[in-house]
């Protein structure tokens, strides 16, 4: 086997070391004195979640007469929506994040989305992950590329929870990953002494693919001894709760340790709800809420520095369909948090539910490009340039004037 082939193996089959793969890939530099910087950790929820029964807006009628079984009741009502600001309101099942609402560092964007009008699933998220909705041939994302425009640090900068690169983090630029669930310091064949002995002579070199090697274990070996003390509390005669509950609280503790990770992207499943939506929601959504409340109660002070952008590939269809469920649809509500959110508000263009101002008269409208929201946090939160940015979302011009941010 090649030495390339065999890197790339290694970097797939353990997805909690860093192995940079492909011929553009480079080192990060060491840089001191970054533990004030800014953080972003984006969430993508698969499956496209229906932001409507997230964000309830119980005072719009066209919303229950299209749902008759599915529609979250009123607030006041058994199982009814948490009210947030007297047209909107929160899924009950979501109580956890409220305190976040009235600690104002809480805020939704209604009627974002991505422009492009696909309801394939991998399409979608593909150009919500690349930033250019509508292209295929974006090979990168916008992750990625905005790690490449921020001064670099240690190996463990940017790291992916999860056990192969997604879409958003590939690219030139060196990513850590993160095993998912409970089991992200587990041992892999890297650790065993011979092998271990017999890489270290084989990638000893300086050149970059032996350079790779090194980075990569380095950064495995900082995220084991950050989250060891974490993971032998855990197993403290108990199991873990939940799998995204888990690498919450792993994320919250890289961020905040010596790992000094800056950027961090986490994704959750389960979110296609063709049929039986409320059983669904009621399932999931708690361990999300609770998932999330642990992510900025481990971030600790550290959340004053740091925005949480919550995202999904499109919305589900105003109407419900015959399985009690929706089906795929457009505009959705994006999530954000930080301690310097301007929280405690529903941001919107709100055009209403009746079939005249839908999206091809079935769907929530997209009138704010999730780049549009994104972009505000690179720019006023990370103090990207305008000539960065337009690196980051390529041919692309802002259209709202979106102010989230203190």
């Amino acid at each position: 086997m090649k030495r390339r082939k065999l890197l790339q193996t290694l970097a797939l089959a353990s997805g909690s070391m860093l192995l940079p793969v492909g011929c553009n890939s480079w080192v990060a530099k060491e840089v001191k004195g970054l533990s004030n910087r800014k953080r972003l950790i984006t969430i993508f929820l698969r499956g496209a979640i229906d932001g409507l029964n997230v964000v309830v807006p119980h005072q719009e009628s066209d919303y229950y007469e299209a749902r008759p079984t599915i529609a979250i009741p009123y607030p006041g009502e058994k199982a009814g929506a948490i009210d947030l600001d007297g047209f909107f309101g929160l899924h009950p099942a979501l109580a956890d994040i409220l305190p976040l609402w009235k600690q104002k560092t809480l805020a939704f964007i209604y009627n974002s989305g991505s422009p492009d009008g696909t309801r394939s699933h991998f399409d979608a998220q593909d150009y919500m992950e690349s930033g250019t909705p509508g292209i295929k041939s974006t090979s990168d994302g916008w992750m990625n590329r905005l790690l490449a425009r921020l001064p670099q640090d240690r190996p463990t900068q940017a790291v992916n929870v999860g056990n192969t690169t997604p879409k958003i983090l590939q690219g030139k630029m060196p990513i850590a990953n993160l095993s998912p669930g409970a089991n992200s310091t587990r041992p892999i064949s890297i650790d065993r002494p011979r092998i271990s002995s017999a890489f270290e002579l084989m990638y000893g070199g300086q050149d970059s693919l032996s350079k790779a090697y090194q980075e990569g274990i380095k950064a495995r070996s900082i995220i084991l001894e950050e989250l060891k003390q974490e993971m032998m509390s855990a197993n403290r005669n108990a199991g873990t709760v939940n799998q995204f509950v888990d690498d919450a609280a792993e994320v919250a503790q890289l961020i905040v340790s010596d790992a000094r990770t800056q950027l961090a992207f986490m994704e959750v499943g389960g979110w296609d709800t063709h049929i039986a939506q409320k059983q669904v929601f009621n399932r999931s959504l708690p361990n999300l809420g609770k998932g999330l409340a642990t992510l900025v109660q481990g971030l600790g002070s550290v959340y004053s520095d740091t925005v949480i952008v919550v995202i999904s590939e499109f919305g589900r269809t105003v109407k419900e369909n015959g399985n009690n469920g929706t089906d795929h649809g457009h505009g959705n509500v994006m999530w954000l948090l930080g301690g310097g959110v301007r929280g405690g508000k529903v941001y919107h263009q709100w055009s209403g539910l009746t079939e005249s101002e839908l999206y091809e008269g079935r769907d929530l409208p997209v009138n704010i490009d999730f780049r549009d929201a994104i972009a505000h946090v690179l720019q006023e939160h990370l103090s990207i340039s305008n000539q960065d940015l337009g690196y980051i979302f390529p041919q692309y011009q802002l259209a709202s004037n979106l102010n989230f941010l203190r």
